[in-house]
């Protein structure tokens, strides 16, 4: 059983962010089973080294603990999570009710994604929701930190306090549509952003 997690969770990230520090986070994949003990041991060595740990969502549509439950397992051996969260596998109530139950955790920083096709992965004859996508997601999360779900009605319990981020691929050979996504994203509450690896800088200035 989860012990109960203090409301003023850690937010080292949160800070740094906010004060134009330069940002390092690390990614680490949930187990596929029940058993944390792995996960647990890749984000302990990356403790004071890292501001903090991303935890994907079904990454590549491929099966793993949820991602709330194993940064909330995160959270209780003091490592801060970023926690994804993707579009793929919940409609508009499952995203709000997991939302709201990840700022319950203390889980203060989320990351919104579409999610990558479930063809992709190892079940391929599942069936996708995507009822929304990331930016929709995004100005999903502004509503609940406003304390409104989606439909405008009040959260009778209170607001969520979270620091949603978004991605960026540039990668993308097309510029002006990345810079397009970039903007709707900026406007649909994005507070931070994290891009996919760079391995060529020579390319991006």
């Amino acid at each position: 059983m989860l012990d109960t997690i203090s409301p003023t969770a850690l937010t080292s990230f949160r800070t740094a962010a906010t004060t134009g520090q330069f940002l390092i986070t690390a990614e680490v994949t949930p187990p596929k089973g029940g058993n944390p003990e792995h996960m647990i041991t890749m984000a302990a060595t990356l403790k004071g080294r890292v501001h903090a740990v991303n935890i994907t969502d079904g990454s590549r549509a491929v099966l793993r603990m949820s991602s709330l439950v194993a940064s909330a397992i995160l959270l209780q051996h003091g490592i801060e999570p970023i926690c994804q969260i993707a579009c793929r596998d919940r409609n508009r109530i499952g995203l709000q009710a997991d939302l709201m139950g990840a700022h319950a955790l203390g889980i203060r920083n989320i990351l919104a994604l579409t999610g990558d096709p479930v063809k992709a992965g190892d079940h391929p004859n599942a069936r996708g929701v995507f009822e929304l996508e990331s930016v929709r997601l995004l100005k999903l999360l502004q509503k609940l930190n406003l304390g409104f779900d989606l439909n405008e009605k009040p959260l009778t319990d209170g607001a969520t306090n979270l620091f949603v981020g978004a991605a960026i691929d540039p990668q993308l050979s097309n510029w002006s549509s990345l810079q397009s996504r970039f903007e709707r994203k900026l406007a649909a509450g994005a507070q931070f952003f994290q891009s996919q690896l760079i391995s060529d800088s020579m390319g991006h200035r």
